[in-house]
């Protein structure tokens, strides 16, 4: 068992999701330092860095928290709030650590590949290209399945409503996944002849080129749809370091 420090939880992770390795507007990894550099008790794992998340938080005495969208990030348009993020959790001691598309790509822990194994996708690949990387997954079922069914699937175990837009074939065999706001990667579905697409949600241009082309969408929540990965990590953490760890639940409808 290795000790658990804020350097060894953060070097566990920066190794686990490869955040040196992957491109990305955020900036991964540890972000905001606390003052204690002894041991950590408490790990709060979370999708966003806001402040809402961090009073939360507080409740939970958690001395270091994960997220998936931290609070740095490249050609950042407001710092100012940045450092009122900042400021309240170095003034309540909590280190902040994030992973943005280290964590939604991972092919064992990463939001995409979850919501693969919940819906029981088979024979999964990688799918939906963004800068260069492939961050989603696509597969197949083992049979022809209703969108109601996969809708059902995702509202029961993310506590989320879907919106289903019904623009192809009313059962479907195969289906792309990317978490978030991957409309963008509609064109990656349409080009592998995919029945559905599967993302957290999608902007009027991409509900209209979606209709016009006859692919199937269900958008299930930008929060829900990153949740799976950021709780994937807990029992990792929890195992590797003996210490407590607790979700910090913070809902938006989007």
């Amino acid at each position: 068992m290795q000790h658990a420090t804020l350097a060894t939880i953060s070097g566990f992770l920066n190794k686990l999701l490869r955040v040196r390795r992957i491109k990305d507007a955020s900036v991964n990894g540890l972000q905001i330092r606390n003052r204690t550099t002894g041991k950590i008790n408490t790990v709060g794992f979370a999708v966003d860095a806001c402040i809402s998340t961090f009073r939360k938080a507080r409740k939970q005495k958690v001395d270091l928290l994960v997220v998936h969208h931290g609070i740095k990030w490249k050609r950042q348009k407001d710092s100012g709030l940045a450092n009122i993020r900042s400021a309240y959790l170095q003034k309540y001691n909590v280190a902040l650590y994030a992973a943005h598309l280290p964590l939604d790509l991972h092919e064992e822990y990463g939001n995409n590949m979850q919501l693969a194994r919940l819906l029981d996708v088979q024979k999964t690949h990688r799918f939906g290209r963004y800068h260069g990387v492939e961050i989603g997954y696509a597969g197949t079922f083992k049979k022809a399945v209703s969108l109601d069914f996969i809708a059902a699937r995702l509202n029961g175990h993310l506590k989320t409503r879907c919106r289903v837009y019904r623009f192809g074939n009313t059962r479907i065999r195969s289906i792309g996944i990317v978490s978030g706001s991957g409309g963008d990667m509609l064109l990656d579905a349409v080009n592998e002849g995919l029945d559905c697409f599967l993302v957290g949600e999608i902007d009027l241009t991409v509900h209209n080129a979606a209709r016009d082309r006859g692919v199937n969408v269900i958008t299930a929540g930008h929060y829900a749809t990153e949740t799976l990965g950021i709780r994937a990590l807990m029992p990792l953490i929890r195992n590797a370091y003996h210490v407590k760890t607790v979700f910090i639940a913070d809902p938006k409808k989007l």
